[in-house]
């Protein structure tokens, strides 16, 4: 028996009433499968990508291509949130984010910074 994987356009419900969408593909992080969301370039955001687990998941909507981001468009999901990091990481994502030409965020792990 051949399994089909999963790869679709989606509108992700999660627990908490947040919503993302995006292409939705099967990761396997840890050995454990989650679910990766690559959220489109928005008017607000750049692509990013997240990952999550099957517990944060209410519901997984199948959707085309383009309701998937419109519907990004409006949900204006940031790829990190200020909040949770430290001083130090949010003077770099700021650094960052006016780079237009950098695309990945790679923060070092350093002791100092811990959000924990």
């Amino acid at each position: 028996m051949k399994t089909e994987k999963f790869n679709l356009w989606c509108i992700v419900e999660l627990f908490g009433h947040c919503r993302i969408a995006g292409k939705c593909t099967e990761q396997n992080v840890a050995g454990v499968n989650m679910l990766r969301v690559d959220v489109p370039e928005t008017k607000e955001n750049k692509s990013f990508t997240r990952i999550l687990s099957a517990g944060a998941i209410y519901a997984i909507n199948p959707v085309e291509e383009s309701i998937a981001k419109a519907v990004a468009e409006t949900l204006n999901v940031a790829p990190i949130t200020p909040w949770s990091l430290s001083d130090i990481a949010k003077k770099e994502l700021l650094r960052l984010s006016q780079d237009d030409s950098i695309t990945e965020v790679d923060f070092e792990d350093n002791e100092n910074d811990s959000i924990f």
